[in-house]
């Protein structure tokens, strides 16, 4: 897993201004999982913000003209990534496919929507990382159906190193262009968190199952 440094504090910044993200230790936000949570992450929210959205998309887009050059289709991981992934694709102008989290039931019964062939070079664009289960779930999907996998990207990701140790194991590149360790600088810079805080936020990242704020 590696963050763009260039892009780190700018889209962090972006994010907070736009509460994309929201940070509260008081009254800490309950996910699906059951954990309980400081942050709070909603990147969809920057679709609505031309300026936001278009750097977003012109910041991943350089990412993969440098790290993935050799990419031919850019693949979005759904449901957040899919707006993402095909700003992207418009962008470097290649085409576009999108996973599914689970096959279609109905019809074709797809997983992949979108033409795709064997042996075609592709970039998977998530818009957050936790964990990484949903974005290498899609990635093998992928793979399954003759794809090489060059790599994924994503906007943001709290940075587990449980999230870590399943991309490597995958052999997939994570590369975002923001962080939890960002975002904590950029909010306690603008005095959105105190510096007694930080503890306890540093905390969940390292152990968020058992972290009771």
């Amino acid at each position: 897993m590696e963050i763009y440094a260039p892009t780190g504090k700018t889209v962090a910044a972006a994010l907070l201004d736009i509460q994309a993200i929201k940070l509260n230790l008081n009254q800490p936000f309950t996910w699906a999982s059951g954990w309980k949570s400081p942050i709070y992450c909603d990147n969809r929210l920057s679709l609505s913000y031309p300026d936001i959205r278009s750097m977003i998309r012109e910041n991943l887009s350089e990412l993969i003209r440098l790290r993935f050059p050799d990419a031919s289709v850019i693949a979005g991981v759904a449901t957040a990534g899919i707006p993402q992934g095909v700003l992207v694709a418009d962008s470097l102008d290649l085409p576009f496919v999108y996973v599914r989290s689970k096959p279609k039931g109905h019809g074709m019964e797809n997983m992949i929507e979108g033409k795709v062939e064997a042996g075609q070079k592709v970039v998977l664009v998530e818009d957050l990382v936790s964990t990484g289960g949903s974005s290498l779930k899609a990635a093998q999907a992928l793979i399954e159906a003759g794809v090489e996998v060059l790599g994924m990207v994503g906007i943001f990701t709290y940075g587990f190193d449980v999230a870590k140790s399943n991309f490597e194991t995958a052999n997939i590149p994570l590369i975002c262009l923001s962080s939890y360790t960002y975002l904590l600088e950029e909010a306690l810079d603008r005095d959105y968190i105190k510096e007694d805080q930080l503890k306890s936020l540093h905390t969940w990242r390292t152990d968020p199952a058992n972290w009771k704020g």
